[in-house]
């Protein structure tokens, strides 16, 4: 039962950080249509940006303000790279929509231009972020049961981003011009929303909450240029799986492929146990093309 409890746990754990990474992509593929393959690039921004606070703590500030840096970390992150996406869809992507080939060169272009940007700045080897002295241990239970500290953190941060997106989406009005878009972008525009600063936000946003994972992702264990590519292939089988534009399907996509990848590399091998997965998540899309929970709307009924 103590070993069942624990895998159950890693899986949500990597359920949460799947779903933070999927997050941002699930809106900017289902609102576009563009598939961003600089989406793992902007991990990594909001990666490297947790790692530059937490030197300027170390080096400018007590050591007694150490412990803190990580509460400034995320916001940064997410500012980072919600201004590096925003650059990016008004200097690139803005000009490929409905072009999706070049739009997938173009980004895996970019991903690798950030990446040799990442080595010549840092340097190749990975570099570490010590996690704040509040996060170090875990919870207890019984002998066996240790529940750390670090996955708690990144679970709750993932229920606050989740939270923060429903609002957004489904209780601003910012949100509600997104949905009518992501419907009917001819519709919306005819009643005079402006599709294309809808998009620009949108994009922004996803790439925000991508930062948020980066950063997130320093307490799991080093960091590097490539750390984004680890992630990129789990996060786009989660948008298909849960299907592409919803809030609600992108949480069980997540949760599906999550704890599926731990309870089958457990009984199997990491490589069985991946296997696996994926021959499911492709049995069950022939099964149900559109995912978990289908996008209705008029313009895709017709």
């Amino acid at each position: 039962m103590d070993v069942t409890i624990v895998q159950l746990f890693n899986g949500i754990s990597v359920s949460s950080i799947l779903l933070l990474i999927a997050l941002g992509l699930s809106v900017t593929f289902g609102l576009m249509k563009v598939i961003n393959m600089a989406h793992g690039e902007l991990i990594m921004i909001g990666a490297y940006t947790a790692y530059v606070v937490q030197s300027l703590f170390a080096d400018y500030l007590p050591a007694s303000a150490f412990g803190w840096y990580f509460a400034l970390a995320i916001p940064a992150s997410f500012l980072a790279a919600f201004v590096f996406g925003l650059a990016l869809e008004t200097g690139l992507i803005r000009f490929l929509y409905g072009r999706p080939l070049d739009s997938l060169l173009a980004t895996w272009g970019v991903g690798l231009m950030l990446q040799q940007l990442a080595r010549s700045v840092f340097g190749a080897p990975n570099v570490g972020v010590k996690s704040p002295a509040w996060l170090d241990g875990g919870l207890h239970f019984g002998a066996d049961i240790v529940l750390p500290y670090k996955r708690l953190f990144i679970i709750g941060l993932v229920i606050v981003c989740l939270l923060a997106m429903y609002l957004y989406i489904y209780r601003s009005p910012a949100g509600r011009r997104m949905r009518a878009v992501m419907q009917n972008r001819e519709m919306a525009a005819c009643l005079g929303i402006s599709t294309r600063r809808v998009d620009a936000a949108t994009f922004a946003l996803g790439s925000g909450i991508a930062g948020v994972a980066g950063c997130a992702l320093t307490l799991i264990g080093p960091i590097g240029p490539s750390i984004g590519t680890y992630y990129i292939v789990d996060a786009f089988m989660v948008v298909v799986l849960g299907g592409v534009g919803k809030l609600a399907g992108t949480v069980l996509g997540a949760l599906g492929i999550g704890l599926s990848n731990t309870l089958f590399e457990y009984w199997t091998t990491a490589s069985l146990g991946k296997l696996i997965v994926f021959l499911g998540i492709v049995t069950f899309l022939q099964w149900r093309p559109s995912g978990f929970v289908a996008l209705r709307s008029r313009s895709l009924d017709n």
